[in-house]
């Protein structure tokens, strides 16, 4: 209740506000008697004070500090009963309720206190009761829609309908997940709304696209992730009833997300459980992985893309206890960019690592320039709203779904090589496919026998000096001799490269002109990738 209502109360004719017209907003959730000069001690926030002013009769000028006490304690009102002790109220007193805008209200003498007391009480119990009323008439309306299945866009519809504004949920990323129609428009929220310290409470917002406010109101999904109810226009604590309306709507959107949310969940782990055993090679028939795909919606007739993306972990401004929420955050909010927007797109997760898997549809016509694209555009999000960088390694075309395993291997190695160049929010292709593919074929032993061969003196580095000189040696195969380039990648000297060059021609006993040797580096390199994964 407003204090300019407690003047249209029926039984209470009479009252005359005659101070503090300015105050007339403020609420009233309370009211009590003055019998004792330190009134103030008991006072509350948003409580209406009424007095005969007996205690100030031979001072009236201590209302200069009752109203500035009460002022600072967030009272709503002064209501003094005049004609009985002080004659009238002093002008300066008039003055100063003006200048602080609270308001002090003549109260008649026909009305004892008692009267005016149990009256305002009343009133605000009766508002508090059609309120609750309300409310719970509200929750049950909106409630039965969700229980009868008819789901949140005819809430939405129903809730836009009562309160007559367009309305929309958006989740924390401020990506529109359903709204009251389709006629009805918002604004692009850019990334630093992400930032934006939103809390419990409504929060309203100008934007200057379209010179529109609007309100937002928390909804939970889970326990780390919270969306907005957002309403078109400023909702007012004047009007009670809107916004008991709309936070009544929150509630049942709170617990029906939490649902869907749970649902999803229970969802994505089957499915993710399901690759996990594909990759490990735990089905016992090419017919039963088929047959299981099938379920999923991966069809083995189908061309496939695989990419595996991980996080920059060195890029990360992030404690080590912080960092796996971090990640599943990410990696999250990836798997909703991909779900909604294509439905040839799968999302799995491995290791610290995501896997998306391309399907044949939009992507079987240059595959590789509509994925990367697509890779980028992911990039670029994660960058904005988490300030972290994901680098992501790319398989080759592979024509059915069981050559996934083997697509999955070719984009952790693309991942790896990457990796090893010390880059960052890198999209790198698998090249060497035919040589991997018959390096897989031999046997540990014969591997490892090309490793020490291949890298005699470096095959067991012990030393700090001797992984610089191996990890130099690498990126200098790898950018095909090129000394500037290696360094600007090792972040040193040229001069350093030449040095520690000349070392591991040393080391070798062979000379890096020749270019049967740096293809025999290059080579062991590659098998040194392969047996850390064998």
């Amino acid at each position: 209740m407003k204090v300019y209502e407690l003047l249209t109360i029926r039984n209470l004719n009479g009252m005359h506000l005659i101070a503090g017209m300015m105050g007339k907003e403020r609420d009233v959730k309370s009211v009590n008697m003055m019998d004792a000069p330190d009134i103030i001690h008991y006072l509350k926030e948003d409580e209406f004070l009424v007095t005969t002013a007996y205690h100030l009769k031979d001072d009236p000028h201590s209302l200069l500090d009752l109203i500035r006490e009460m002022h600072i304690q967030g009272c709503s009102a002064l209501g003094i009963k005049t004609k009985r002790f002080i004659d009238q109220i002093p002008e300066e007193v008039i003055e100063l309720a003006n200048e602080l805008s609270f308001p002090v209200i003549e109260l008649p003498l026909h009305l004892s206190l008692g009267d005016i007391v149990n009256q305002t009480f009343r009133a605000i119990l009766d508002r508090r009761a059609a309120e609750l009323s309300f409310a719970l008439e509200t929750h049950k309306q909106f409630t039965n829609i969700v229980m009868q299945g008819k789901g949140l866009p005819l809430l939405l519809r129903d809730l836009s309908r009562m309160i007559q504004r367009p309305v929309q949920i958006v989740d924390q990323y401020f990506r529109s997940m359903y709204r009251s129609g389709p006629a009805q428009d918002f604004p692009c929220l850019k990334d630093r709304m992400s930032k934006f310290p939103f809390g419990k409470r409504p929060v309203s917002l100008s934007f200057l696209t379209d010179r529109q406010t609007y309100t937002f109101f928390p909804v939970y999904i889970s326990e780390r992730k919270t969306g907005f109810l957002m309403i078109a226009g400023e909702v007012l604590k004047s009007d009670p009833f809107t916004l008991l309306t709309i936070e009544q709507a929150a509630n049942v959107i709170s617990f029906s997300l939490i649902k869907e949310h749970a649902l999803q969940q229970h969802g994505r782990s089957m499915r993710n459980d399901f690759f996990l055993q594909f990759l490990e090679g735990s089905f016992s028939s090419q017919e039963e992985i088929a047959g299981r795909a099938k379920e999923f919606s991966l069809a083995n007739d189908r061309g496939y893309l695989c990419a595996v993306g991980k996080l920059d972990e060195y890029d990360l401004h992030t404690s080590y206890s912080e960092l796996p929420g971090k990640m599943e955050d990410i990696y999250g909010f990836i798997e909703e960019e991909t779900a909604g927007a294509d439905s040839n797109l799968h999302f799995f997760m491995r290791s610290g690592c995501c896997i998306l898997l391309f399907e044949a549809g939009e992507y079987v016509t240059d595959p590789f320039d509509k994925v990367k694209s697509k890779l980028v555009q992911l990039q670029t999000k994660v960058s904005q709203y988490f300030a972290a960088t994901i680098s992501f390694g790319l398989s080759n075309w592979c024509d059915t779904f069981l050559q996934v395993r083997n697509a999955y291997k070719e984009a952790e190695d693309a991942l790896c090589q990457g990796k090893l160049v010390k880059k960052k929010e890198y999209i790198h292709t698998y090249h060497s496919k035919d040589i991997m593919g018959l390096m897989r074929r031999l046997t540990r032993e014969d591997l490892e026998n090309y490793y020490s061969c291949a890298l005699r003196g470096f095959a067991d580095p012990a030393g700090q000096e001797e992984q610089s000189l191996l990890e130099t040696l690498f990126v200098y195969v790898e950018t095909h001799c090129q000394i500037s380039e290696t360094a600007k990648k090792l972040f040193v000297h040229r001069n350093t490269v030449v040095y520690r060059i000349e070392k591991c021609e040393e080391i070798l006993g062979r000379s890096l002109r020749d270019p049967e040797t740096t293809i025999q580096i290059r080579m062991a390199f590659r098998v040194k990738s392969l047996l850390e994964k064998v």
